[in-house]
């Protein structure tokens, strides 16, 4: 280890405290005892370019424990990326490109949006499978255009997540061997030391799940750390290197949970210098940092590319049409512009949307050779599940991941598909065990990322199975979840018109459900008013004074209940709603024309009743749990039939 490692270790640690003091906030204990890390991993191995961020065969790098933030903007500043020093005595202010916690699009390098722990090393497993999917398809003899390194930096906390495990689980069983997880292993988390929590031993558990362990104990030896990653490279497996560090080194409260999450005062910032022997000027790098940084990051990196960019040249003039199809996997550059032999369904035909969701995914498998996903060990049912047989190791170009009962990893990983590149993920399961993988779908919505979340099951007709399995809230939750999509389909043609919408969108996570039980497909229903969220399916012969709002499966409950009371004189329309997100996009003309001010307007749905006040004056919703019974007794027991809305409706008009 060189005098120049030294000297660029300390600068990150000094540099770094001085941002956080500046801020008055942040996490100094990351900063401080995994300088040598990243470092390390910047200086001697990580393939990037600044001047080409989005360059397709570039290492990707997460920093799962988000909080170190600081450490990242630092390592992103010296390595080139549009962040000056100026940004960096922004951290965590208003406006900055440099924020609390690293924020995907918000600036350039940062690969992912982290904070929640877990959530980053479980998206690397998602960036994993679409290294070895894309390596797999278009790699030739002597061509390896798709060859990179998902690296990861996680902490105690990462590893106590739930999530982490489900994902870890899923990674070993897969070999995904490109995958190198590197633990900055302190034994201090915020509320103590580990051992007051966590007593387990990382290499049994991690070697149990088919993972190759390395173990660093000096964290502070750059040649050490250089040696394990070179060792994790040659791994069949993906690899966890544990690295053991101190927490806040340098720092007077050193190896104390203290340092973790506080700023230090200024008095104790000299006493860093001090401790490390820095002399370096305020908030700046020397400029032998700068310069060991521009040689061996910036001018590796550029090098790296321009290599892989004459591969990429040879490549095409051997491979041409291979090279015309990679192109198009780059650039997401498959549409959906002829979708006429999609399948269609019958008027009056009886089918639950869930099968029609399958087989609407199975289509568009053939139309989309981009799309890659699966259920959580529910594909049976949810009938979702991906093409070309079983990903893993035996069928590296399967499309179907069996994720097995992960949901949470699920999402996650799905999410590392996505942003990826090349490839667009998908994934399944009963509505009701969404709430296993909602924190997942907050992310992508923060990322603005395009991740697809299909759920069958998604009201009590669930039946038998009772309440444990019958979601009620869900549908709130995720409709008031900013930037989602969520699309409830009444019948064939608006779950076709969904799953175009979802496949087709590239700023927002669409979540689509659907019905266990089968619902009839109506002549009423429309693409067009699916893509506006909301449209008019039954208008009576004379002039209307309700309006009647509903959507999936109980669109033609209300239906038949309109046009019971247009026999006793009653005269409602009905409006299918089944993407509140779209219509909100929509005029207030157009508002005005389906929810007419002056109508009396309730609404109609076999789940909690929250989300429609804010376009009903009365719900006709369901705010309890279901009971175990079979389906034919549901709707009867919980007064969702044609009769019993059509009362509520006549009730409401004699007040």
């Amino acid at each position: 280890m060189s005098s120049i490692d030294t000297l660029c270790i300390n600068a990150l640690r000094v540099v770094g405290a001085e941002m956080i003091t500046k801020a008055k906030s942040g996490h100094p204990g990351i900063v401080l005892g995994a300088a040598p890390i990243l470092h390390t991993l910047f200086t001697r191995h990580i393939n990037i370019n600044p001047e080409d961020d989005k360059w397709f065969n570039r290492d990707r790098f997460i920093l799962s424990a988000g909080h170190g933030s600081a450490l990242l903007y630092e390592m992103l500043h010296l390595s080139g990326y549009d962040l000056s020093m100026e940004d960096l005595k922004n951290f965590r202010q208003k406006g900055s490109k440099t924020p609390g916690h690293p924020e995907y699009g918000h600036v350039k390098g940062v690969e992912i949006t982290t904070g929640p722990l877990g959530q980053g090393i479980s998206s690397s497993v998602g960036m994993a499978i679409a290294e070895s999917f894309l390596a797999a398809k278009f790699n030739k003899p002597k061509y390896d255009i798709v060859d990179h390194y998902t690296y990861v930096l996680c902490g105690d906390g990462d590893l106590q997540e739930g999530i982490s495990m489900e994902a870890a689980s899923l990674a070993g069983h897969l070999n995904l061997k490109k995958l190198i997880v590197l633990y900055d292993s302190n034994d201090v988390q915020l509320d103590g030391d580990v051992e007051q929590t966590n007593t387990e031993n990382i290499k049994m558990k991690f070697e149990a799940m088919n993972w190759n362990y390395i173990k660093v104990v000096d964290g502070n030896n750059c040649d050490s750390i250089d040696n394990a990653i070179k060792e994790a490279k040659k791994s069949n497996k993906p690899t966890i290197v544990e690295i053991k560090t101190v927490i806040g080194y340098g720092a007077p409260n050193s190896g104390e949970s203290s340092v973790h999450g506080k700023p230090m005062p200024e008095d104790d910032i000299k006493a860093l210098r001090k401790n490390l022997s820095y002399n370096g000027p305020v908030l700046e790098y020397p400029e032998e940092v700068k310069k060991f940084y521009k040689e061996n990051v910036i001018d590796r990196g550029n090098e790296e590319e321009s290599n892989w960019n004459e591969l990429l040249a040879d490549y095409r003039s051997e491979y041409n049409a291979e090279y015309e199809e990679f192109l198009k996997f780059m650039y997401n550059e498959f549409k959906l512009d002829d979708v006429s032999d999609m399948p269609k369904y019958e008027v009056g035909s009886e089918e639950s949307t869930r099968k029609e969701m399958g087989k609407y995914i199975d289509y568009l498998s053939t139309k989309l050779p981009n799309i890659i996903g699966g259920s959580a060990d529910l594909s049976s049912s949810t009938m979702v599940k991906g093409a070309d047989g079983i990903y893993g190791p035996s069928n590296p170009l399967g499309r179907n991941i069996k994720f097995g009962v992960r949901e949470h990893a699920m999402a996650a990983i799905i999410n590392g598909i996505t942003l990826h590149g090349g490839l667009r993920g998908f994934c399944a399961g009963f509505f009701v065990f969404s709430d296993y993988l909602k924190p997942a779908v907050r992310l992508a919505s923060i990322m603005k990322l395009p991740s697809i979340f299909l759920f069958s099951h998604d009201t009590i007709c669930v039946g038998e199975d009772g309440p444990t399995h019958q979601p009620v809230e869900q549908l709130t939750m995720f409709r008031s979840m900013p930037n989602t999509n969520v699309i409830r389909p009444a019948d064939a043609k608006e779950m076709a018109e969904a799953m175009l919408l979802a496949f087709d969108n590239n700023t927002y996570p669409t979540v689509v459900t659907s019905s266990r039980q089968g619902l009839p497909n109506l002549a009423c229903t429309n693409a067009e008013g699916v893509k506006k969220g909301a449209y008019v399916v039954f208008e009576p012969k004379k002039a209307a004074k309700v309006t009647l709002i509903s959507c999936g499966s109980e669109l033609f409950i209300t239906i038949n209940a309109a046009k019971m009371l247009e026999e006793e004189g009653i005269n409602c329309k009905v409006v299918s709603m089944p993407s509140m997100f779209l219509f909100d996009k929509q005029s207030n003309e157009y508002k005005e024309e389906i929810l007419p001010k002056k109508h009396l307007k309730m609404a109609v749905e076999l789940g909690a009743s929250m989300p429609w006040y804010k376009y009903a004056d009365e719900v006709y919703g369901l705010d309890e749990f279901g009971a175990s019974m079979p389906i034919k007794y549901i709707h009867e027991t919980y007064g969702f039939t044609a009769e019993a809305i059509a009362a509520r409706v006549k009730e409401l008009l004699n007040k």
